[in-house]
């Protein structure tokens, strides 16, 4: 039986729904549901409700369904919601080589496998092994105090930032790739991107779009003090380094824009590649560029 973790925002109205479709979907391919506790309260509901609909009593003990806690024995794990929920099941997985199908009930969802309409024929197409898997590289974060003790580690799929919180002073950073010094920054912050985040808050802050294939990371300084500071590509082998000289007493790092720490003068954030991929799952039809048109409006010719 296979067996699919779901992690999910309840803070989308179209949940209730969505659970009731994966209700229906569990027993028509016999495959397990295993859900975060979060959302255990809402799929006893949605089971009752399902039955309810249908004229039949409520099951109570669904063989179908069950609890997610580890993501060991996943062969997948489905997040409904947006980008950022699909940021979080990634982070649930740390690692474990699991397939994610990304449903959006949202509005962008770009990172996202497909929308909620085409959500059923897409977990019917997983369940037959109707489908690729894209492997995307990940990140891997750390933050030193000034004796070099670690106060933090995280792994990131889009982006790791090293930014100021709500003063309005420049931060003046010191960059090294490999131990050798790229430059000085004075700007916002600082943004260390994979391929997947060069679309995300690196492409807001004037940063490049690389293809996902094209493992590279890529640093972009946010709103620079100094017209000669440009968006940087290096190759996936290279640690950065990162070291502030002067700035507000206290700053923030940012990874995926959701977890994270402060960070203060004498402390060193140093980030390289993650050993392991985050693993995306894409079904027929589905092209990067497509998405890039769609979701994002590229290359659209502006109209008179």
């Amino acid at each position: 039986m296979i067996r699919l973790g779901v992690i999910g925002h309840r803070g989308y109205p179209r949940l209730p729904d969505v659970l009731r479709s994966l209700h229906t979907l569990a027993v028509e391919l016999d495959i397990q549901i295993l859900l975060e506790d979060s959302l255990s309260d809402a799929t006893r509901s949605t089971a009752v409700a399902s039955a309810s609909a249908s004229g039949a009593a409520a099951v109570t003990d669904d063989s179908h369904w069950g609890l997610l806690e580890v993501a060991d024995g996943l062969d997948g794990l489905v997040t409904l919601g947006g980008d950022g929920t699909l940021l979080r099941g990634a982070r649930f997985l740390a690692g474990a080589q699991v397939p994610i199908v990304g449903v959006n009930l949202g509005r962008l969802g770009f990172l996202t496998s497909c929308g909620v309409e085409e959500m059923a024929d897409g977990i019917r197409q997983f369940a037959r092994g109707e489908h690729r898997v894209e492997p995307r590289m990940t990140l891997e974060a750390r933050a030193n105090d000034l004796d070099g003790v670690q106060r933090g580690r995280w792994f990131a799929l889009n982006d790791v930032v090293l930014h100021k919180g709500g003063f309005a002073r420049v931060v003046r950073l010191q960059v090294f790739a490999n131990g050798e010094e790229v430059g000085a920054y004075a700007a916002d912050g600082i943004v260390v991107s994979t391929p997947t985040g060069s679309t995300a808050y690196s492409l807001s802050a004037g940063g490049p779009i690389i293809e996902p294939s094209v493992e590279s990371m890529v640093i972009t300084p946010v709103s620079p003090h100094v017209l000669s500071l440009r968006p940087i590509v290096l190759p996936p082998t290279a640690e950065i380094t990162i070291y502030v000289e002067d700035g507000p007493a206290e700053l923030l790092v940012t990874v995926d824009g959701q977890v994270g720490t402060t960070f203060v003068l004498g402390d060193t954030l140093h980030v390289r590649r993650a050993a392991r991929a985050v693993l995306i799952a894409r079904f027929l039809g589905m092209t990067y560029f497509g998405r890039l048109r769609r979701k994002l409006g590229w290359g659209e010719v502006p109209h008179a």
